[in-house]
């Protein structure tokens, strides 16, 4: 039900009667707590229920602490949520996606629009950023299969379906409540979690490369390194850093301006020679690196991720090798079984070689295999079950091997941490709206994993339809960002990133206004500040000058992005 412009301003005006301080009171909020029943699952323990103002330079809110149980379980969940100003409150609700393997610490990021912002415990102390990987085995060979269904996408299902309940009571208002997400990495995840399981309570969903399909996705940071250990070489991380600037050098023209950004990588990897690189010469300097985990920018970590680790890397000088090449290729190629078979996709052509990074030993002076803990430590705890950070070596594992590992994890976590149902029927017909990104250098979550999934949802949702297209659009888009990493920009490609997606959003959902592109503004470089509209897939851009681009469509490089999965004996959504 839409309630008139007339009546929503009489609710607000109701609202804002009222002050911050006569609402966030526990009575108050102990009273617009639903009934035990009313949620099935859900069972309140209204005395453990805090309120309190929180005030800062830039904002006021209520800070309301909520704790439940599930009936039968003899569980608790804590509940936080952040109540803006009664005036600034715009009848919005808005979820935060976490990233790596933690959900959301913070409920107040929905404050600036206006919104009642959540997070959650998820019954295994979530909100002091204790980690699924943490909680995962109850001991070796047993996995605890509470958290595991909590993380996946229940604790914030639960977590927005209460909180929307919670919401119109808390202000005394009976306007409706437009329901947001928005989130990057494994907060991408988190976000078609929702979508997939609770789309009947979302509006406005915005995903950013989502680390969805966690068998294949996370098995795959181990793929880089079983190429350099089966090649038997292990280049130093300035030989494939000095491949992506000459890819990068030699592809930038092919989007049709010369700006140091790959725009279109599906034209690179049709018309570029990773050969051509050889005798180029590298230098760098020596160094102390962090290596961040999950593969993110500097611009997404408010922490250190979780598998972070720092490395000394001595002077590397040389030219790029034919063994260095032949490694570089084989990486972009894919995971494939001993047959021949695709098991997996892999990063577009110009991104960096993250999972390749090779370790410095002082000891050997040599350049060695470091296997980096995204996939290892997926591999020893959610795959062989045993309470370990890492695996110590690749020794005895083969391609084969690692699409076993891919087979077993997706199996396992069908149901959970795959988030990969394609049918989004019950969000399309509830009038939800998806903004999907990906930036197309991504070097942790492989560009093409997200029209993988674009495509399994329109084969599912609208199979042999003529307007399937369309009818897509209307709901669900997804945009590649050029030259963009792993939810941030690049610092090798100064290229645009969208800074106001739930603008576009709210837009979208509040005033029907559907976009046909998407913003996204040049953060560095000779174009910084320019904003760029960006085609919406499976349109690419085509540059005509240094100021305006085409959004087109081209057969031959939308087949580039196709893949199928052969190696496993189930479809792979």
């Amino acid at each position: 039900m839409r309630f008139s412009a007339g009546a929503a301003l009489a609710c607000a005006a109701l609202a804002s009667a009222k002050s911050l301080d006569d609402l966030c009171t526990v009575s108050n909020v102990k009273a617009a707590l639903p009934s035990n029943g009313t949620l099935l699952g859900i069972d309140l323990i209204p005395a453990a229920t805090t309120a309190g103002v929180v005030s800062s330079s830039s904002y006021n809110y209520c800070n309301v602490s909520v704790t439940y149980t599930h009936p039968g379980k003899g569980d608790s969940v804590v509940v936080e949520y952040a109540f803006p100003e009664p005036s600034n409150f715009k009848s919005r609700f808005y979820v935060a996606g976490g990233y790596g393997y933690s959900l959301s610490t913070s409920s107040t990021g929905g404050i600036s629009y206006g919104a009642v912002g959540g997070a959650t415990s998820a019954g295994y102390g979530a909100l002091d950023g204790v980690t699924i990987d943490e909680v995962l085995l109850k001991g070796n060979g047993s996995i605890d299969w509470d958290p595991v269904y909590m993380f996946a996408y229940q604790a914030l299902g639960e977590m927005t379906k209460l909180g929307k309940y919670i919401t119109p009571s808390f202000y005394g208002s009976n306007s409706k409540i437009y329901t947001y997400y928005e989130g990057c990495s494994d907060g991408g995840r988190q976000g078609m979690s929702q979508i997939q399981r609770w789309g009947e309570e979302y509006d406005g969903v915005i995903t950013g490369a989502p680390a969805f399909r966690y068998g294949q996705q996370q098995v795959n940071h181990l793929f880089s390194g079983e190429v350099e250990k089966e090649q038997n070489y292990y280049p130093p991380p300035c030989e494939l850093e000095k491949i992506v600037n000459a890819t990068i050098k030699a592809c930038d023209p092919l989007d049709g301006r010369i700006d140091g950004v790959i725009s279109r990588s599906d034209l690179c990897k049709l018309h570029f020679n990773l050969s051509s690189t050889i005798g180029e010469k590298y230098y760098c300097a020596a160094e102390t690196t962090t290596s961040l985990g999950f593969g993110f920018g500097k611009r997404s970590i408010g922490k250190r991720a979780e598998g972070s680790s720092t490395s000394y890397q001595p002077t590397q000088s040389g030219v790029v090798s034919a063994e260095g090449v032949a490694v570089a290729e084989k990486i972009l190629n894919g995971l494939h079984n001993s047959k021949g078979e695709r098991a997996y996709l892999s990063y577009q052509i110009g991104a960096s070689f993250t999972d390749a990074e090779t370790e410095w030993n002082n000891d050997t002076k040599k350049w060695e295999l470091d296997i980096p803990s995204t996939g290892g430590e997926f591999v020893t705890r959610f795959v062989e079950l045993q309470n370990l950070d890492n695996l110590s070596t690749l020794d005895g594992v083969t391609y084969d091997t690692l699409v076993e590992w891919m087979n077993r994890a997706m199996v396992r976590y069908m149901d959970t941490l795959q988030t990969t149902l394609p049918d989004l029927t019950t969000f399309q017909s509830h009038g939800g709206k998806l903004l999907h990104f990906h930036g197309e250098s991504d070097p942790s979550v492989p560009t093409a994993s997200s029209i993988h999934y674009w495509q399994s949802v329109q084969e599912i949702m609208y199979p042999g339809s003529k307007q399937s297209l369309s009818q897509l659009k209307d709901w669900y888009q997804l945009y590649l960002i050029p030259g963009a990493a792993h939810c941030a920009t690049n610092s090798l490609q100064p290229g645009p990133y969208p800074e106001d997606n739930m603008a576009t959003m709210i837009d979208w959902v509040e005033n029907g206004a559907t976009p046909s592109r998407l913003n996204a503004t040049v953060s560095s470089g000779e174009y910084e500040g320019e904003v760029q509209r960006l085609c919406q897939w499976p349109s690419r851009p085509v540059w005509h000058s240094n100021t305006t681009f085409d959004c087109t469509f081209d057969q031959k490089s939308y087949d580039s992005w196709t893949y199928d999965f052969p190696a496993f004996k189930v479809p792979v959504y």
